[in-house]
């Protein structure tokens, strides 16, 4: 996950994180990353991420913005 500490739908974003995932056991471990920090910033323009939140399942951006919980949990059934 590629977030900023200012934005709300990164906080919005996260909680519906903490909420979806542990349905799914050990299957996905949450990493985020700052996008405005030095590593994040370096990360989010090799990658073409513009905005925040950005969701990346397996390296490939899955959602650009805050999803439903039902298009959430529908995206990660899918892998």
């Amino acid at each position: 996950m590629f977030y900023t500490l200012s934005y709300p739908n990164c906080k919005l974003l996260q909680r519906l994180l903490d909420e979806t995932l542990p349905e799914f056991g050990e299957k996905f471990v949450l990493k985020k990353t700052m996008a405005n920090g030095p590593l994040g910033m370096i990360k989010t323009l090799k990658m073409g991420i513009h905005t925040v939140p950005t969701l990346l399942i397996n390296n490939e951006i899955a959602f650009k913005q805050v999803p439903t919980k039902q298009e959430l949990i529908n995206k990660l059934k899918f892998y």
